[in-house]
């Protein structure tokens, strides 16, 4: 081995790539730079995969595997730089058009000299073991999942989304596996214990959307509409599975005929497959034609809320309208990731409208996105939309709820703004003009500007790159008669920046009569609604009255219970936003808050509106209410959610009012409830519970030291049926434990990368650690979570390093926190920023909570 690395040294020197260094000037660098992506752009084109991968009986054993990649180069100054983030060692061998030529590797690329290579076609073969860090494999199953630069930690490949490819794939696995990936299988040779499948050539896609699902799942076919799908699951409750099945498909069929007659363009695939993965670590993710979704989101039964329905198509609707956003058109650079992720959320969005027409679309907007954009764009880790991105390597960076629910919102204003017509009209001729293709924002926005007045360029340049949002203050003056004699509504940008965000949006005057609701196109700093000069002193005034507008309104605290009697549903939610957004920024008490929000769980009849008033409820009692106030409430609040629980009402409610009964109940009382719930010997009437739901209670009267804890973890885990959510059970088991050692034993294990791999358990676990009632034992774990969380990073997916910070110091609104954040950026200086970023979106409540809470002592 020693004498190999010596002769690979010696032709590195001989060759010149010792200094890495192009003509130009900029080094080679770990990841992939612009500066390599655009080069490489116009090097080559015409690229095929054609790989084959052996997968063993064992997960830990080695998959040996083979790449023949052919291509057009058109520019030989430079030589052919591979991505492949692997050892060494992983490499067996390389050959250049036929010829064997020595293995060179640096800085996790293969390089491939300019001698060995041909102006034209060339073709390059190396046998490499894969790399297992994007290969999710397990003791039965497993699945790949490369985005955004993961596809060059598992084969060597061109990994930058714009250079597109076709590919060949054959898997050698065990002859009881079921297969998926994106081609249909053309041949299946039984090889003893094994089964070698080949599938045809795939269409043409970017490196992160190649993919394969191997393993003992089950497989059903179905054909809702024109076309034929197939899903693997591995779900064993027949319930679910009868309850589920016939409606997947079905959302499916709905929503690619939603988005061909939107487009205007057909699907552009030539299959429409999916896999339901036990504790897939994102909700779903668009490969073509081989969709991967968490099974947990799909597979519902009698017991779903209209919530869990509703997420379930919106999913599907998301994913699906990826083939044409992300997968057809995709962007150049991953800098304009949010391009592909805001069209899936909006056109999913309008795909739910016609699925479920009993339902108030607006309000399913605004409570989906507003909450969660505001999570990140009002903390100091807030970001534009459009990001910079020097290297793909800090791709996994970019995600967020800026790019899922702030894109969104500014997509929904620039349709209001330019009309929807204009609106799809443009798209259309984008997805036309670039299928198949890249495209960037500023590729679609010459598109758009066509069918406008509105000047883009300008539009854009604050809601796309800018960060923040706006805060609303008015003035309003009335005469001597009580009537209106000024109206003006001002905004500032909530970082003090000169920024002004264009935007339409509507107030409310409440009258005893009714309410006159009035439209508001504010372009500026300043409005003055001169329509409302001489209009009598209304009772109350409701910003945002149709949830169009992103900020933070006017509201006033001495008349914060008007929202009560708000028959609108958009308004109402709306409203209660608003409240908690003052809140926040310390114009409303927290108690007062509360308050409100009480009231409202006690008579709210609107699902979406409750879910959004129980979340704000738990919010301000963990995080911003004094242990005096929390304690005072706490006996409140339970009783209020307990007797809630008993009345007559439709299903759906309960089961969201039970949800939050169910995390709260944790006096004496409280706790014997729940026990009685749980142990079956109080059926609360029209309460529809399932074995997850009984399985949250048993982890939640642990984590509330109900004296038969014990009992009830054991009870819990002899009940679960199904052996994928049993392994789950029982990797969390430690982190629900009465002993503070295995707890503290389980904090500690984590340091290990394999002890990670499943990353949804993992947070799991860590808010079980972290749960505010338990934070006296667990605040030392503080710092270890931060110290680690660089490393989280790097060996985990891209939504896990927020994860991580959002269940570990994220739960936090002490004092000792916030100096333990202090403390650990003091004495890093040279944090990544990107890190940074993300930590201070998770510790926003932990931030305000210092000055919320002294403010109230």
């Amino acid at each position: 081995m020693k004498k190999i690395y010596c002769c690979i040294v010696f032709f590195m020197m001989m060759v010149g790539y010792g200094q890495s260094k192009f003509k130009e000037g900029f080094v080679l660098d770990n990841g992939v730079s612009e500066q390599l992506a655009h080069f490489r752009k116009q090097q080559i084109s015409n690229v095929s995969y054609d790989l084959s991968f052996e997968i063993p009986q064992q997960k830990q054993s080695e998959i040996n595997s083979n790449l023949v990649l052919t291509l057009v180069l058109s520019d030989l100054s430079r030589p052919l730089y591979l991505d492949f983030k692997e050892q060494f060692q992983k490499i067996k061998s390389v050959q250049v058009n036929g010829k064997i030529t020595a293995i060179v590797q640096e800085k996790g690329h293969i390089v491939i000299a300019a001698k060995d290579l041909v102006m034209g076609k060339n073709t390059v073969a190396i046998s490499f073991i894969a790399g297992d860090l994007s290969l999710n494999r397990n003791d039965d199953y497993l699945y790949t999942l490369l985005v955004p630069d993961r596809a060059s930690t598992m084969f060597p490949c061109l990994d930058q989304p714009d250079i597109k490819a076709v590919y060949k794939l054959s898997l050698n696995v065990p002859k009881d596996w079921s297969v998926l990936a994106g081609a249909k299988v053309k041949d299946k040779v039984d090889r003893g214990d094994f089964v070698v499948y080949t599938f045809g050539e795939t269409d043409k896609m970017s490196t992160y959307l190649f993919s394969f699902v191997a393993g003992e799942f089950k497989s059903v076919a179905n054909k809702p509409g024109n076309m034929e799908m197939t899903m693997l699951f591995r779900e064993n409750d027949v319930d679910k599975i009868k309850f589920s099945i016939d409606t997947i498909f079905k959302l499916h069929d709905q929503s690619l005929d939603f988005l061909k007659k939107y487009t205007n363009y057909p699907f552009p695939f030539q299959k429409l497959d999916f896999a339901a993965i036990p504790g897939f670590q994102y909700g779903g993710m668009e490969h073509v034609g081989a969709i991967q979704y968490k099974e947990s989101t799909l597979f519902l039964d009698n017991t779903a809320t209209d919530s869990d329905k509703m997420d379930r198509a919106k999913l599907i609707g998301h994913e699906t309208s990826h083939m044409w956003f992300g997968d057809l058109v995709t962007m150049k650079w991953f800098d304009d990731v949010w391009m592909k992720e805001v069209f899936a959320n909006f056109m999913a969005d309008k795909i739910m409208n016609p699925l479920f027409p009993k339902i108030n679309h607006n309000l399913q907007f605004l409570t989906t996105h507003y909450p969660s954009a505001y999570a990140e764009d009002r903390s100091l880790g807030t970001h534009p939309i459009k990001q910079k991105l020097a290297n793909l390597k800090d791709a996994g960076s970019l995600y967020g709820n800026i790019i899922y629910n702030k894109a969104p919102i500014m997509m929904r204003q620039l349709e209001a703004s330019m009309g929807k017509e204009a609106f799809r009209k443009g798209i259309q001729k984008y997805i036309k003009k670039y299928a198949n293709d890249n495209a960037d924002w500023n590729n679609l926005i010459e598109i758009l500007d066509v069918e406008t007045p509105l000047d883009m360029q300008k539009w854009s340049a604050v809601w796309v790159n800018k960060s923040g949002r706006a805060i609303f203050t008015d003035k309003i003056e009335y005469d001597a008669q009580n009537q209106i004699k000024n109206f003006e509504i001002q905004q500032k940008a909530e970082d003090k920046s000169a920024n002004v965000w264009p935007q339409i949006f509507q107030i409310g005057l409440v009258y005893a009569d009714g309410i006159k609701v009035v439209d508001v196109n504010m372009s500026g700093k300043s409005i003055r609604l001169n329509e409302l000069v001489g209009q009598p002193k209304p009772i109350s005034v409701i910003y945002n009255y149709n949830g169009y507008g992103y900020g933070v309104f006017p509201f006033d605290s001495n008349n914060i219970e008007s929202v009560l009697n708000l028959k609108d549903e958009v308004a109402r939610a709306s409203a209660y936003i608003n409240i908690y957004e003052n809140t926040l920024i310390g114009n409303i008490t927290p108690v007062k808050a509360f308050g409100c929000f009480v009231k409202g769980i006690q008579q709210e009849q609107n699902e979406l509106v409750l879910k959004i008033i129980t979340n704000q409820t738990s919010a301000i009692f963990w995080k911003f209410l004094t242990a005096k106030q929390q304690s005072k409430a706490q006996k409140e609040l339970e009783d209020i959610l307990y007797e809630r629980l008993c009345a007559d009402l439709p299903s759906n409610i309960k089961k969201t009012v039970f949800n939050f009964f169910s995390a709260i109940a944790y006096s004496d009382l409280g706790k014997e409830k729940l026990y009685q719930i749980w142990d079956k010997e109080n059926v609360i009437k029209g309460l529809k519970l399932n074995e997850e739901d009984y399985t949250n209670m048993a982890m939640n009267l642990a984590i509330f030291k109900h004296g038969k804890a014990d009992k009830i973890l054991n009870e819990a885990r002899m009940a679960i049926t199904n052996p994928d959510k049993l392994k789950r059970f029982d990797f969390l088991l430690p982190s629900l434990s009465k002993d503070e050692t295995v707890r503290n034993g389980f904090m500690k294990s984590l340091k290990e990368e394999k002890n990670r791999e499943k990353e949804s358990w993992v947070s799991t676990a860590l808010a079980n650690i972290h749960h505010p009632l338990r934070q006296e034992s667990a605040k030392k774990y503080i710092r270890f979570s931060l110290d680690l969380v660089a490393e989280i990073q790097r060996t985990g997916d891209i939504f896990f390093p927020k994860d991580w910070l959002n269940n570990t110091v994220g739960k936090y609104s002490s004092k000792y926190a916030f100096e333990e954040v202090q403390r650990f950026l003091k004495e890093n200086p040279n944090f990544s920023p990107i890190l940074k970023r993300k930590l201070l979106q998770a510790t926003d409540a932990l931030y305000r909570a210092q000055k919320i809470k002294k403010e109230t002592e």
